[in-house]
């Protein structure tokens, strides 16, 4: 059996109740930074005041975060972990989408004619990822807003590797929806872009985790026209499905 840490642990926890780091931070108040190096392995051995939050959110013992034990059969609340996986329901592209299910389409890039440079973003007749019809509702997205997005580059590193993908949720696009700090799926130009948002009192800020080799990006509401910059929508959800 694998050994557990408070990282797989933490991203079990994550996965099971549909909800991102961003927002964990927000319902727990450990810092996303803090949050990150967790989940990335940096931080092996959290301290106390913050592996209390996260254990007291998610309803288990200090003990069973830090991968010390087991919940027992029965349960622990809303954080319920189990000794060994259950089976896993193979499923491809062919299989019907169960009741509670929902087929989340990816966005693309296009090309809008073969080496013209100029690229606008779609929906793809062929890839989707499935979600449960409950982890969206947690995050307070309807399903038909519901898209998928792959983010490549090393600009969201260490928390977004290349690769990875990020759900969105494209009912809150608006300038005015902007929760500073939290990640958002943008068009910018016809490229698909993932950042960390911020409003400012002449535009919006695009934020890089990865700083040193991507600074902040400014732009006022006039560049954000001629940049053709439309926000896409909140990311509630990301993991590391290869596409």
């Amino acid at each position: 059996m694998q050994k557990r840490n408070v990282s797989t642990v933490l991203r079990a926890l994550l996965d099971q109740h549909g909800i991102s780091p961003t927002e964990l931070h927000r319902r727990t108040g450990v810092p996303q930074s803090t949050l990150s190096r967790i989940l990335s392995g940096k931080i092996v051995d959290p301290s106390d005041k913050h592996i209390s939050k996260i254990a007291e959110y998610f309803g288990v013992s200090t003990d069973q975060l830090r991968g010390r034990a087991v919940a027992p059969a029965a349960g622990v609340g809303r954080g319920e972990l189990h000794s060994e996986l259950k089976d896993i329901s193979l499923w491809d592209d062919d299989t019907p989408v169960d009741d509670d299910e929902v087929s989340v389409p990816f966005l693309r890039e296009v090309e809008l004619a073969a080496g013209s440079g100029r690229f606008v973003i779609e929906e793809s007749e062929r890839s989707s990822l499935r979600f449960g019809k409950r982890s969206l509702r947690h995050n307070g997205v309807q399903f038909d807003q519901a898209k998928c997005v792959t983010v490549r580059g090393n600009s969201m590193l260490p928390v977004l590797r290349d690769g990875a993908t990020v759900g969105v949720n494209a009912g809150k696009c608006g300038i005015g929806d902007i929760v500073d700090g939290d990640l958002y799926a943008i068009n910018h130009n016809g490229q698909l872009r993932v950042k960390q948002l911020y409003r400012l009192p002449s535009g919006i800020r695009l934020r890089s985790f990865n700083r040193d080799e991507h600074p902040d990006e400014d732009y006022t509401f006039q560049e954000i026209q001629e940049e053709q910059i439309v926000i896409l929508g909140h990311v509630f959800w990301w993991g590391m499905y290869a596409r």
